[in-house]
């Protein structure tokens, strides 16, 4: 309960307030409970039901909100708890010093810990949690209990799943999906992904049990990469296949990126193209290098756990990945040295090229005239002026 209670006005001196004789209880006066009378403990009672009085079920424990002082003065405790937000509200300062029982929390704690790097919760929490949690720790801040006047130093909302038929899920609606069946169903690996892979997490989105499946073989993929039989360790990145380090390279770049960033959908795209490559080398029946694959499966592991778990033991580590450094990648072979651009003809496109991103302009009209169909509609035909943007495009002007 609120450790409070109030001053009780009798209108008979020789009254009694718990047999229910003519009182008033001044709710203007409110008085707190001494510090070493807490914590104030609650009576045994049977029944909690809340009943017709707005007091709460303590005001039904009459020897427990009525008392005396040694004067003979009456006084009535107050009967309405904190809410669920007294604790909430400041939680997370307890979580930084948990096992401290001197005080809920140290400043040496404070000063290492906080203010919170990430807050992200739905919509409801910006008049809820967060609004109350909020006020609480200016108080804190203003008595000196912590050095940061803000609690949280950024703040994402995530937006809310809707049903298959785009409405909020309600059981009125009869729209409402059981993750618990999709766990029995694919596992809980592949509702995870599922989740983060449904669109940018700010976002609104239907729930399509349909589109599960994409996941699914993605998980499946990243599987069978991680038992193909021909997998090596090639030490020097020299021998690789050169296309299969450049995407290797660009998966670790972009994912580590899209996590900072919280961006889990691209993420997750970016590893389905980097699984591909490695599936397209087992296609071809190549050995892959080792490093390659743990790369995929320590990039993966974050969206799939489990997986990520299972595919590095099967790739002979016995301790688990959660201590393996992550992936890091060179720069160098991040950046693209050619560039795929568009050929008009008249302002028209009549196709595409994939060239260097420096290539001259004669290197351009080479392989710009070289496309069938570009020289379908060039064919026979006065080239009046050639306009060439490297890395970006070529038009060709031609007479009728």
């Amino acid at each position: 309960p609120i450790p409070i209670y109030f001053p009780v006005k009798m209108a008979n001196a020789d009254g009694d307030p718990r047999l229910g004789d003519d009182h008033e209880i001044m709710y203007e006066k409110p008085i707190p409970v001494p510090e070493e009378q807490l914590p104030l403990k609650l009576p045994d009672m049977k029944r909690f039901e809340p009943g017709e009085d707005p007091q709460g079920c303590l005001a039904r424990a009459v020897d427990w909100r009525y008392f005396q002082d040694e004067e003979g003065n009456w006084f009535a405790r107050e009967t309405n708890t904190m809410p669920q937000w007294a604790g909430s509200c400041w939680y997370y300062l307890r979580f930084i010093d948990p096992l401290n029982e001197e005080a809920a929390w140290s400043l040496q704690a404070d000063e290492d810990w906080m203010p919170v790097d990430l807050y992200v919760g739905g919509q409801e929490h910006a008049t809820l949690h967060l609004l109350y949690s909020r006020f609480w720790h200016k108080v804190l801040y203003e008595l000196g209990l912590t050095k940061h006047k803000e609690p949280f130093q950024k703040l994402i909302h995530q937006g809310m799943i809707l049903g298959a038929d785009g409405e909020k899920m309600s059981k009125s609606r009869g729209n409402v999906v059981n993750p618990d069946d999709v766990v029995d169903e694919h596992g809980a690996d592949a509702l995870r992904m599922y989740e983060m892979f449904m669109g940018p997490l700010e976002a609104t989105k239907p729930w399509q049990t349909s589109q599960v499946s994409g996941v699914v073989r993605f998980r499946d993929k990243v599987h069978s990469v991680a038992t193909y039989d021909k997998i090596e360790d090639v030490e020097a990145q020299g021998d690789w296949d050169p296309d299969l380090l450049k995407i290797m390279h660009k998966t670790i770049k972009k994912v580590s990126a899209d996590i900072e960033s919280l961006s889990f959908n691209t993420a997750i795209s970016a590893l389905m193209v980097f699984s591909n490559a490695l599936q397209a080398q087992m296609k071809a029946d190549k050995a892959i290098p080792k490093q390659s694959v743990e790369s995929l499966v320590l990039l993966t592991s974050p969206f799939a756990p489990h997986l990520g778990e299972e595919c590095w033991s099967l790739l002979g580590h016995t301790d688990s990945l959660a201590y393996h450094p992550w992936p890091s990648f060179d720069e160098k072979l991040c950046i693209d040295s050619t560039v795929k651009i568009g050929v008009q003809v008249n302002g028209k496109v009549r196709g595409d090229m994939e060239i260097e991103k420096d290539a001259s302009e004669d290197a351009a009209r080479d392989k710009a005239l070289a496309l069938p169909r570009v020289a379908e509609f060039v064919k026979d035909k006065e080239i009046k002026k050639f306009i060439y943007r490297p890395g970006k495009i070529v038009n060709i002007v031609v007479g009728k």
